[in-house]
């Protein structure tokens, strides 16, 4: 299926048995394979963290920020959200977001 190509064989596999086990309609299917495309994007912007490290110099030698840190966060962000999107966890849809917590002010 071309909808699927491009994905890491694991976060196929992944793909594959959440279709088996859930009845999904064709646009729930495009949001899964978004969920599984920036859980890979996530992971290869995790990859060249782990070699390069949290920080690169910039032209003056500064330490700064790596770029794909912004990659990697974006990328968790998206995939928490599509999954929330499917609610596959959960039987009917919940509130998009958490309740306030309540609780008393200093003073």
């Amino acid at each position: 299926m071309t909808l699927l190509k491009g994905l890491k064989p694991q976060t196929l596999k992944w793909v594959e048995a959440v279709k088996a086990e859930y009845d999904l309609e064709p646009h729930h299917l495009r949001l899964l394979v978004l969920a599984g495309r920036a859980w890979d994007r996530g992971e290869e912007a995790r990859d060249v963290l782990d070699k390069d490290g949290l920080t690169v110099l910039d032209k003056w030698g500064v330490p700064k920020a790596h770029p794909l840190i912004a990659v990697e966060r974006d990328s968790r962000i998206a995939f928490a959200r599509l999954l929330r999107e499917l609610a596959l966890d959960v039987s009917e849809p919940s509130e998009s977001r958490p309740q306030a917590i309540m609780g008393r002010r200093a003073g």
